[in-house]
């Protein structure tokens, strides 16, 4: 499949937020160090192209979690403040379509075509991703802006960053979207 400016492609920025550069609570260790460069470089295209762009905001119901309402974490990283323009959809859950209006907003603008990078890869950016892949939409992945933390298993054993993230765009493959990175996400634009 070909992506191009004509079927309007949109960037889907998930969960982009200042708790997640709180490393020891969520395990300690982060792979893909690099994938907020990459998410600004892809950002940064997105506006200079003027292709559509929409910001996914995690609103924990867990007060003490970094990302609930009212805690400094819940903010938007600093390269990913929204323009005026830029839609943000907030949510409560792992996915960006329960609960709220992305799915219209994707109808409203005739987009059939997301391109998704974001936190966690095996939370939010991958139920995210099943869910348009089972909507129908033209998926794609951009794995390397896309990062995830070290998990313990129920048999107590610690599974690094990388395997979590690497099992998790597997998962995803071809049944859910296509993994591309971003140089040739961009390459494909320009």
């Amino acid at each position: 499949m070909t992506i191009s400016k004509d079927n309007y492609p949109a960037l889907l920025l998930i969960d982009i937020q200042k708790g997640f550069e709180d490393l020891q609570y969520w395990g300690g260790e982060r792979n893909n160090t690099d994938a907020e460069k990459n998410i600004e470089r892809l950002l940064k295209f997105w506006r200079k192209n003027n292709l559509p762009v929409f910001h996914i905001k995690h609103c924990s119901s867990n007060p003490a979690s970094p990302l609930a309402k009212g805690n400094p974490g819940n903010d938007f990283m600093d390269f990913n403040t929204p323009l005026v323009d830029e839609p943000v959809i907030e949510k409560d859950v792992n996915s960006a379509f329960i609960g709220t209006n992305l799915k219209q907003q994707l109808i409203d603008h005739e987009i059939n075509t997301l391109i998704i990078v974001g936190l966690t890869t095996d939370h939010c950016v991958s139920t995210t991703t099943r869910m348009a892949g089972n909507f129908g939409y033209q998926t794609y992945l951009v794995d390397d802006a896309t990062a995830t933390f070290n998990k313990t298993g129920a048999n107590g054993n610690n599974y690094s960053a990388q395997l979590i993230h690497d099992t998790a765009i597997a998962s995803l493959k071809d049944e859910f979207a296509t993994i591309l990175n971003t140089r040739t996400i961009i390459k494909s634009l320009k």
